[in-house]
């Protein structure tokens, strides 16, 4: 009898938790802090994944996990993987940290942190608007202005708190020096080894830390607080939340490429925020290394910084106005994210809006009642609003090829083998007048091209459209699709690693950071194209860059197998 009892007990524990959600918000930095840092590889030894990383496999490969109950050690591993590979370490809360709350008048104010570590001192101080009445207060910290560039009415008019958080207090944006105040206190970080994006993240929680020390003086309600912020501002929003699990709600408005995109997806992208061409400012250096087609590499992507904000809230935005931001990419980023959510039980937690025909960083009206709903259900905390929200115009994008293998054994994108490649050779197109073809036995068919040396163009801007500037190959399309174009190269340094190339009449794109020091492949461009005859266009930007042999592909894997001898030879 008491057996059956007992097991009566535990069935209706596993049944309450089943119903039991995960909470809003935490009232620690980082619940996970205690766990073990997973063993990170270097570049060499890391595995090839082409498609999304699998966000519940534990980062030694050994299985997975989907249980809510295991997703804070997998949270911490994924941090600790963006911290090793991309912005560098945050470090936790100072053992010495003082706050000060100076009120102006009845409804504003300064809040002062003081910082202390490794015998050196820092302040920061943040503007607050306070709303009428009696806190406490729901707040919302913005990135370097009171609200982001949320307008302040859907704050004020809800009796929330607004912070200004002015981040070149910490290290200053577009100039970061080593002498700048986070880097002073923490002298193993350094602008090569930790990039802005852990520094700014850091102070955030510095000022977090403030409002626990000053609640006598300034009540804020510390389980309803927000951060937001827009484009580079967006990111630093995103890292922020991310990175601080006392936030309750992250708004991360156009935040681009290294923001609420994935890095993968951006790659086969055009003139986009890219890995390769984000600012080496923000992220640390050996972030770089995973540039090109090296980004498959990579251990994680912004899906899995975006699911570090679960089980708490995140809304984000594109604008397809702004090709630079990656749109389509934050769209499957998105998707992934909100597969994720969907996965911990928590679907309405998650919202995106992408959409256009406003100003960079302009909040439309179309998109106030998303933003607004965020606010009341988790700065307020209305149940009653709808927050399952998912605006794009991409429904031509299959976005569920980025993780159709999750839970499966192989990383490949579902029909792989089914994919068309068209194997070409450079120096078998049209060759101008100002290339030469290089006899090389490394070479694909023995000889590769190579613009004249002393000819390279304006960075920004493709030299005259002649014949005798281009190498110009045509081909054939059988069958309608988008079509990755890649190129066998060796670009020695930094300064000879890049061309101008168009798919048939469109503009000059640049495909930069092609190859290294021997012949390796990279991405040229991408192209939706109907059956028929198209050319490919390639004219020079930097001299000293050669180029082998051209893969176009329906393929999106970064290492294609067999290789094959260029069919357009005779």
């Amino acid at each position: 009898m008491k057996s059956r009892i007992l097991c009566g007990v535990v069935l209706l524990c596993i049944y309450l938790e089943s119903f039991t959600q995960p909470p809003l918000v935490y009232p620690v930095e980082n619940t996970g802090a205690s766990y073990t840092p997973p063993v990170l590889l270097p570049l060499n030894q890391l595995p090839v994944v082409d498609p999304l990383t699998d966000p519940f496999m534990w980062s030694n490969g050994k299985g997975r996990s989907t249980k809510f109950k295991d997703w804070e050690k997998r949270r911490n591993e994924i941090k600790a993987e963006i911290e090793h590979y991309e912005i560098g370490r945050k470090p936790g809360k100072p053992d010495n940290l003082t706050a000060s709350y100076h009120a102006l008048d009845s409804t504003s104010g300064i809040l002062t942190v003081q910082i202390t570590v490794n015998g050196d001192t820092m302040s920061l101080r943040s503007k607050v608007s306070l709303p009428s009445g009696k806190g406490p207060y729901p707040a919302v910290i913005g990135m370097n202005s009171p609200n982001g560039s949320i307008p302040a009415d859907v704050f004020t008019s809800r009796n929330i708190a607004r912070i200004t958080y002015t981040h070149n207090q910490v290290t200053t944006y577009y100039n970061p020096q080593n002498k700048d105040p986070f880097y002073r206190l923490y002298p193993d970080q350094n602008i090569d080894n930790a990039g802005q994006y852990a520094a700014w993240a850091w102070g955030v929680s510095r000022l977090i830390d403030g409002l626990e020390l000053v609640q006598e003086s300034l009540p804020i309600d510390l389980k309803h607080i927000a951060v937001t912020g827009c484009s580079y501002a967006g990111k630093m929003a995103l890292f922020a939340g991310a990175f601080d699990e006392r936030v309750a709600l992250t708004i991360a408005i156009e935040s681009g490429g290294g923001g609420a995109t994935a890095w993968r997806v951006s790659e086969i992208l055009g003139n986009v925020e890219k890995l390769g061409a984000t600012s080496n400012q923000w992220f640390k250096d050996d972030l770089f290394q995973f540039s090109g087609l090296n980004v498959s590499k990579l251990p994680y992507d912004h899906h899995e910084l975006m699911a570090m904000v679960a089980p708490r809230a995140l809304f984000v935005t594109g604008n397809t106005d702004y090709t630079w931001l990656s749109n389509p990419s934050c769209y499957v980023a998105s998707q992934a994210t909100l597969e994720i959510y969907k996965t911990l039980g928590i679907a309405d937690r998650f919202g995106f809006y992408i959409d256009g025909g406003h100003g960079h960083c302009a909040i439309p009206t179309t998109q106030r009642p998303a933003i607004e709903a965020f606010v009341d259900k988790f700065l307020l905390g209305k149940t009653d609003v709808n927050t399952d929200v998912a605006v794009h115009p991409y429904r031509e994008i299959d976005y569920q090829r980025w993780y159709a293998w999750w839970g499966k054994s192989k990383p490949v994108f579902p029909g792989e083998e089914d994919n068309i490649k068209i194997w070409l050779e450079a120096e078998c197109g049209s060759v101008g007048d100002n290339w030469e073809v290089i006899t090389d036995a490394n070479a694909s068919n023995g000889a590769y091209v190579t613009i004249k040396s002393g000819l390279n163009s304006d960075p920004n801007k493709a030299p005259e459209d002649t014949p005798i500037n281009q190498v110009v190959i045509s081909f054939t399309i059988e069958k309608a699709g988008t079509y990755n174009f890649l190129a066998k190269c060796i670009g020695p340094t930094s300064n000879d690693d890049s061309y101008w190339v168009k798919v048939d009449q469109g503009a000059f794109e640049i495909a930069n950071g092609l190859g290294g020091t021997t012949w390796q492949w990279g991405r040229l461009t991408s192209a939706t194209l109907s059956p028929g005859q198209h050319t490919l266009t390639i004219t020079y930007r930097e001299d000293g860059a050669r180029l082998d042999k051209i893969l176009i592909t329906t393929s999106s894997a970064s290492v294609i197998t067999p290789e094959e001898s260029g069919k357009n030879c005779r």
